[in-house]
């Protein structure tokens, strides 16, 4: 298993602000965790509010705990209320049933660990997160085709778009 290294989890949330930046984003705080679910590193910009660790973080985790995006992580709470209740119930950290948590991945697809962002609309938390992660050089979700989705077995939902 690849390790995430802090300069690649560090440089992930610098290129996420850097991204919110140009979309004249809310102020964000975002939440590397590597892939068992630790935290490598956390940053909030001046202006978030509170409690934004602890929103990026279960986002974060919800993506790792699930194995996919945590807008997918929702889309399954409300499909199946009792099994998230129960996953949430059992599992070591708080899972945040938002948007804006996504898998960071390896060229070859293996999950490296995920990253929770919060502070604006969900769309723009996640589109500054897949932002992020490819300015390393890494790979979110959206960044697999079809045939390698079928083959990791990604879940990926509709494209994300910018609601402003």
């Amino acid at each position: 298993m690849r390790a995430l290294t802090m300069d690649q989890a560090l440089a992930t949330i610098l290129n996420t602000f850097k991204h919110a930046e140009a979309m004249k984003s809310h102020a964000l705080a975002a939440c590397v965790l590597d892939a068992g679910g630790r935290v490598k590193a956390f940053l909030k910009q001046d202006g978030a509010s509170l409690m934004r660790f602890e929103v990026a973080r279960g986002k974060a985790f919800a993506a790792l705990a699930m194995n996919r995006s945590s807008r997918l992580v929702l889309q399954k709470a409300r499909e199946k209320p009792l099994f998230m209740d129960t996953l949430r119930a059992m599992a070591d950290s708080p899972l945040f049933l938002e948007a804006g948590g996504q898998l960071i991945r390896a060229d070859d697809g293996e999950i490296v660990g995920a990253i929770g962002v919060t502070g604006d609309v969900n769309e723009v938390d996640d589109l500054c997160a897949i932002a992020g992660i490819r300015a390393v050089g890494l790979k979110s979700d959206e960044d697999f085709s079809e045939a390698d989705c079928r083959r990791l077995n990604i879940k990926r939902g509709p494209p994300i778009t910018d609601p402003r």
